[in-house]
């Protein structure tokens, strides 16, 4: 718990460094309606998985406030806050996501007006239209693409309304066409992926990575780390299979059933999200493999993942925090109260291994 308490108050000076929020001390957005089994010990692991913001590079970096941005200042209690969700709620990150900030909107009694694009990108850029023809004071969006984002961005700027994005960035000016960028930090992300699988595999073999969706910065930001960091310490690593997995358990199973087939001495795969790595799972065992027989690193966090670490199916996993609801309403707060915000705002992440997989499953999600 003291590791704990410092990253907390390296926190505090990080954000007081940038400007965020004078009097904000740690993110904390987790509820028992996240996963809480409701006993004292589960409670207080929820409690220390709440979002942490790590200390950006020489403790400063560039703001934002609402007379570079336009708009004006107003009281987020009197507002209206639309929330477009991307995907499915199928995938426990989604719903550990959209559960944070509508717990957070009912703890701050703020209207939250919402929308699921259900994956369908067309879909979210007139979900997020209508969110604003509703009376939209304020924005929140988990972007399914990077790209794509100008219709959307024009209407907000016209309307001066501030936008802040969560998990994935959009291709587009900060402080000019969004406020905040709030989420990790994708390609160390990947490159403590790499570290595991370097560790799990002796740095020896051939390894298979099963992609994210194409058109997001996580895809590529996590592919990048990876890939870096293989070639950087572990040589003797051969990456000699990518296919996309589109983040999905269904297609993370059929995709490795075919690299089964096609390279049958793979020595180990990285999923770059859980559900793709636990469809991964489902296709070793249906191949007859025994736990361990192929290394699995994954990037997500989920109960089930990590109760795949416990297992022993899954060699480690490394987090990608949802509970945005609190930093994300900290940030509007400030924001509208015509504070500097930080214009990215990187959280910092933990990570199972067979270590602390069964004392840390309550803080999955």
């Amino acid at each position: 718990m003291k590791h704990t308490a410092s990253l907390r108050r390296t926190s505090v000076r990080a954000l007081l460094a940038t400007g965020l929020v004078t009097s904000l001390a740690l993110m904390t957005g987790c509820t028992k309606s996240e996963g809480s089994s409701g006993n004292g010990k589960a409670a207080s692991q929820q409690q220390d998985s709440g979002q942490v913001v790590a200390s950006p590079s020489g403790g400063s970096g560039p703001t934002c406030a609402i007379d570079a941005y336009g708009g004006k200042k107003l009281d987020l209690r009197s507002a209206a806050v639309g929330f477009s969700q991307s995907e499915k709620e199928a995938n426990p990150f989604r719903i550990a996501e959209t559960a944070s900030i509508k717990a957070e909107a009912q703890k701050r009694g703020v209207r939250l007006l919402t929308s699921n694009a259900q994956s369908q990108f067309s879909k979210q850029i007139s979900d997020v239209q209508d969110l604003i023809a509703k009376g939209a004071d304020l924005l929140v969006i988990a972007p399914l693409n990077s790209d794509g984002w100008e219709p959307v961005l024009r209407t907000a700027s016209a309307k001066h309304i501030p936008i802040v994005t969560i998990d994935r960035k959009i291709n587009a000016a900060a402080c000019k066409d969004y406020v905040s960028f709030i989420g990790s930090d994708f390609v160390e992300q990947g490159k403590r992926a790499a570290d595991r699988m370097i560790a799990a595999t002796g740095g020896q073999g051939e390894i298979a990575i099963l992609l994210g969706a194409a058109g997001n910065n996580v895809t590529t930001e996590r592919t990048k780390g990876f890939e870096d960091r293989i070639k950087e310490k572990a040589p003797g690593l051969k990456i000699v299979f990518r296919q996309t997995g589109d983040f999905a358990r269904e297609k993370g199973q059929s995709v490795t059933e075919n690299l089964i087939q096609s390279k049958p001495g793979i020595k180990g795969i990285y999923a770059e999200n859980d559900e793709m790595g636990l469809g991964a799972v489902n296709a070793l065992k249906g191949a007859g493999k025994k736990p361990g027989d192929v290394k699995i690193v994954t990037i997500d966090g989920t109960r089930n993942a990590v109760q795949g670490i416990v297992d022993g199916w899954i060699d480690g996993v490394i987090e990608s925090n949802p509970r945005f609801g609190p930093l994300a309403f900290q940030t509007l707060d400030a924001f509208t109260q015509g504070q500097k915000v930080a214009q990215d705002i990187v959280i910092q992440d933990s990570s199972y291994t067979a270590s602390n997989a069964k004392s840390d499953l309550g803080k999955a999600y």
